[in-house]
């Protein structure tokens, strides 16, 4: 465990010393606004995430060091339950180094683990779950189902993939010898537990009559993301895990279905497959299936160990680890900042391949999306500025800042603080929710929109501070606009600008 736990910790080094190169991620503002609106859920996600938010803010602060260093953590502890799971296969310390390596490569964990989002923790929840049936299936121990649940249902709060991998889990007992298990009183007291945890938010869903429901159609029916057929989909699973990363977790997934030593441990087989099959079948983003592989690199590490010995090639060994570290570092700087933004661009343009994107706005961005949406917030919460302080001292507090979505609208939010601006408006998300205040809209700061788009809405549009960045994504570099005498009051159409994708 001592190499697992070092490659752990330089994992967590380097995204430290990356932390702070680029700017906030636009969902990250997004938390910092829901963080300060704590609740027992929000239109697009359950509450964990916002009250970690709020946690790290209180404790260490909202820089970004201080935000992005519990994802970081995340990612750490991911690799560390990866070379856990090896050694209870029976892996020895090649195999256990080798699962914790490949983890801690995974391109996709890289990127996630960078930014402090829900995909950071989820991976924890998942394998954490995966962990505990291992301990059950060697140790017997029924009671271990109610850390089971307590640990689905916290991960049900962090994001409701969780039930894909607990339907996956759920498929795997039902498939093999472990459906015993299903005659013990724990495994259900478990499931109760994991439900009551989840309880007060699906109450909240039900009062607010299924928005995360309504949003995922609304998604689907705007043709916002990019659907993708089976054969890239699963191209892009290779690419998104760092390739050569590839023949461990195929040998993982083989050794879990096909050994006989992997037999006791089917189950997590097929709580992979299935989880692997629903998403692709729903044509979801490539990156959903992530969670699930720290479990086939754990199989993986003990399988190409075992074939290693059997072939007496011991200078595989090495020649493995040099592979998957070289491939790691030719795609780090399109995963985390490793460089200045106009190297990286530069760099990109000579990759042999496009990198893939998840939704169609990402594709007009000269950057990734991951990078992309941490340009220009600044710029343009300095033109809103520019705009709110151009008005005379007793229009200024009937004006509203108006974002188009959930990024513009957090930004001014959090860095309008030290310009002294209001808090923002928006029909995007949990924003809508929270309302118009007590804005009636007869003078309003509008983001994100074009003079043309505002003029259908307001007599009078003026762009007041224009908006740019060379990095950021065409959405924010547009003018703040000064707009005045509405054709509508903005407490009775509010209901009418929800926009839930």
């Amino acid at each position: 465990m001592a190499i697992v736990f070092l490659i752990a910790a330089a994992r967590l080094l380097l995204l430290l010393l990356t932390a702070s190169r680029y700017g906030y991620f636009g969902d990250e503002l997004y938390f910092l606004a829901c963080s300060e609106h704590l609740d027992w859920g929000y239109v697009d996600q359950p509450p964990l995430i916002a009250l970690i938010v709020r946690l790290e803010r209180a404790l260490t602060g909202d820089s970004l060091l201080s935000l992005r260093f519990l994802p970081a953590l995340a990612g750490s502890v991911k690799v560390v339950l990866a070379g856990l799971m090896a050694r209870q296969f029976g892996a020895r310390r090649f195999g256990m180094a080798l699962a914790a390596l490949a983890t801690a490569c995974a391109g996709i964990f890289l990127a996630i683990d960078h930014l402090i989002t829900m995909n950071a923790f989820e991976p924890l929840f998942w394998m954490g779950c995966a962990y505990i049936l291992i301990r059950i299936i060697h140790t017997g121990n029924q009671k271990l189902w109610l850390w089971f649940g307590a640990v689905a249902g916290l991960g049900l709060q962090n994001k409701y993939s969780m039930l894909v991998f607990g339907f996956g889990a759920a498929v795997g007992l039902l498939a093999t010898a472990e459906r015993r298990f299903l005659k013990s009183r724990w495994i259900w007291l478990g499931g109760a537990l994991a439900f009551l945890i989840f309880l007060p938010n699906l109450v909240w869903n039900v009062q607010h009559h299924w928005p995360f429901i309504e949003l995922t159609r609304n998604v689907r029916l705007s043709g916002k993301d990019i659907p993708y057929g089976p054969a890239s989909f699963i191209a892009q699973q290779i690419l998104l895990m760092t390739p050569l990363t590839f023949p461990i977790w195929l040998a993982g997934l083989l050794w879990l279905f096909f050994s006989e030593r992997g037999r006791a441990y089917r189950a997590l087989g097929w709580a992979f497959a299935v989880t692997f099959g629903v998403f692709l079948l729903s044509k979801s983003k490539n990156y959903y299936v992530a969670p699930a592989y720290p479990v086939v690199f754990a199989a993986g590490g003990l399988a190409l160990d075992e074939a290693i010995d059997r072939i007496r090639q011991a200078w595989l060994r090495p020649v493995f680890v040099v592979l998957v570290l070289a491939a790691t570092a030719l795609l780090l700087p399109t995963l985390i900042p490793v460089l200045p933004v106009d190297a990286y661009l530069r760099y990109q343009d000579k990759l042999p391949f496009a990198l893939p994107a998840t939704e169609r706005s990402h594709l007009s961005a000269r950057l990734p999306h991951h990078f992309a949406w941490q340009f220009g917030w600044e710029e343009m919460t300095a033109g809103a500025a520019r705009a709110y302080y151009s008005l005379p001292p007793e229009e200024r507090p009937t004006a509203a800042i108006f974002g188009q979505d959930f990024g513009q609208a957090g930004a001014i939010d959090f860095l309008g603080r030290k310009y002294g601006l209001p808090k923002a408006i928006s029909g995007h998300q949990n924003y809508w929710l929270w309302g118009p205040r007590n804005y009636t809209g007869e003078v309003m700061i509008v983001l994100g929109d074009t003079v043309k788009g505002a003029s259908r809405h307001f007599a009078d549009v003026q762009v007041a501070a224009e908006v740019y960045n060379p990095y950021a994504r065409p959405g924010v570099n547009r003018p703040a606009l000064l707009c005045r005498k509405p054709n509508f009051n903005l407490q009775q159409v509010w209901p009418r600008l929800k926009n839930w994708q």
